[in-house]
């Protein structure tokens, strides 16, 4: 796979159904890359159960190959053999595939003292600058050379350091944990993110061997160590899978219950929808949507890092907003250009001002189907969601997108009802 390839295939949808049923949760793409990432610091076999074959995460799995790693699929765990890794780079082909190539840096260093990438790639939604990332390794005694689309460092110097993030960066949180696991001394970072990927990469990485505390909290310690071990996991499940479907029943109609989801990590959303037209009960691992009516639309929603309402859930949530009762302001605060779905909305007949960081959103008593593009993951998400309730025919191209976060949205949506199905291009 070469980077700018664009799958031919489409996603049609015939709006208008109901959903009912249940539907399982897969593992989450934010904790099983990185988690994979981590995996270069594990000197010996590493076992993922419930192995998800989002493309994101299948390219991660290339890079890994690429630096020596072994793979070997059995049912649903990815059995990984990290015994002799021989590589340190990641080249522009590879990191072109997945931003998540650059996770790699912290663990690459750890394991080999040098690592060189190339720039990642991934969605379009914004300039994601990686200096948090550079500068948390340079406080770790790190030389970062940055020429010609390549990150190169010299990590021979390394040792634990204070690491400040003057933004509560997920990715760099992941990058400088990584980093300090083999680093020698004590390592703190200060305005950590948050979110519960981060546990699960703290949980991963100490069940290996590491010794880590204070993920999910803004202060994370990591205290050196000599190497880490084999290490069997299964990664949480996908919080954005979860509320993409069940955003889909409250727009649609209908009874669905989800099962293996952590409702502690959807609480943002929940608060917004239940007893809004519909009832969400939740249950152990088990959240039942059930949904009738039109809703009022939510007066406010402002994107923030965990556990504030997620980036990765906005244009879902939009695509709701159109459909509902009032108006709705949204305002994205992390990425600034993740409105590129708007538009495509817009071509359905929805309702949508934007403004700098911010979104007005009328609710239309109907959208209509056309012919739309998926700019990128999260906006190709919200597409579906519209064109289940749009009248007539929707159809979405660039569906590679959608690939690199949903296994197969179109046979889950299929399996509750609605008339979705991939087509060849």
């Amino acid at each position: 796979m070469l980077c700018g390839d664009k799958t031919v295939d489409k996603i049609l949808i015939k709006g208008g159904k109901q959903l009912f049923g249940e539907i399982g949760i897969s593992s989450a793409k934010n904790a099983f890359l990185p988690i994979l990432a981590g995996s270069i610091l594990c000197s010996g076999n590493v076992v993922l159960h419930k192995y998800p074959k989002y493309d994101d995460v299948t390219n991660m799995v290339e890079i890994l190959e690429n630096l020596g790693g072994k793979k070997k699929i059995v049912d649903d765990a990815l059995m990984l053999d990290m015994n002799n890794l021989t590589n340190f780079e990641i080249p522009k082909e590879l990191a072109c595939l997945t931003r998540s190539s650059i996770f790699s840096l912290g663990s690459i260093l750890g394991r080999f003292k040098f690592a060189k990438v190339a720039y990642p790639g991934g969605c379009e939604i914004g300039a994601r600058p990686i200096d948090l990332h550079i500068k948390g390794l340079q406080a770790l005694n790190v030389k970062v050379v940055d020429r010609r689309g390549y990150l190169t460092c010299d990590g021979r110097e390394m040792k634990g350091g204070n690491v400040h993030l003057d933004f509560p960066s997920v990715g760099a949180t992941e990058n400088i944990m990584m980093a300090g696991v083999l680093a020698k001394g004590k390592t703190k970072i200060f305005n950590a993110a948050k979110e519960p990927e981060i546990v699960d990469l703290q949980n991963f990485l100490n069940r290996a061997g590491a010794k880590i505390k204070g993920a999910g909290t803004s202060t994370i310690s990591i205290e050196g160590v000599k190497s880490l071990h084999n290490v069997e996991y299964t990664p949480i499940p996908d919080r954005i899978i979860a509320g993409t479907y069940i955003i889909a029943t409250v727009m649609c109609g209908g009874e669905v219950t989800l099962n293996g989801a952590k409702t502690e990590h959807l609480q943002s959303l929940i608060s917004k929808l239940d007893n809004n037209s519909c009832k969400i009960i939740t249950k152990g691992d088990k959240i039942k949507v059930t949904s009738s009516g039109r809703l009022n639309s939510i007066a406010k929603i402002e994107t923030m890092p965990y556990p504030g309402f997620p980036t990765d859930l906005q244009p879902q949530i939009m695509a709701l907003q159109t459909i509902s009762k009032g108006t709705s302001l949204i305002v994205e605060n992390l990425f600034e250009t993740r409105f590129k779905h708007t538009g495509e909305l817009i071509k359905m007949g929805a309702d949508i001002l934007i403004e700098g960081r911010s979104a007005v959103v009328k609710g239309v008593n109907k959208l209509y189907g056309a012919e739309v593009v998926a700019t990128d993951l999260r906006g190709g998400a919200g597409l579906v969601l519209a064109g289940l309730v749009a009248d007539g025919y929707t159809t979405i191209t660039n569906i590679g997108q959608i690939n690199r976060g949903y296994e197969s949205i179109e046979n889950d949506l299929y399996s509750l009802g609605a008339d979705i199905k991939r087509i060849n291009g």
